[in-house]
């Protein structure tokens, strides 16, 4: 588990050693609060975010070899405390 500003998160993959706590604090928003999954990938040198869905978090491999870098650094995060009925806000 790791601690962020934004809570604990656990680290399923690190491919390539991607994730940097601090940048991770600085591009995560509340908005990925209702998200089990959060993936992030390195694409020229900025920090990408997204989140998925129990129902769809097989096909993070896929999102990584269609919409990511070929070899990115990348990783996978489970957000245990992810609020399923968070609604968000215009």
């Amino acid at each position: 588990m790791i601690e962020s500003i934004h809570g604990e998160f656990e680290i399923i993959k690190n491919y390539r050693d991607a994730f940097v706590l601090d940048d991770f604090n600085k591009k995560y928003i509340d908005f990925f609060d209702i998200y089990p999954y959060v993936v992030g990938d390195y694409s020229g040198g900025i920090l990408r975010l997204k989140g998925f869905k129990d129902d769809n978090y097989q096909t993070i491999p896929d999102y990584i070899m269609e919409s990511c870098a070929p070899n990115c650094a990348y990783y996978i995060l489970k957000n245990p405390n992810y609020d399923k009925n968070k609604k968000i806000e215009d």
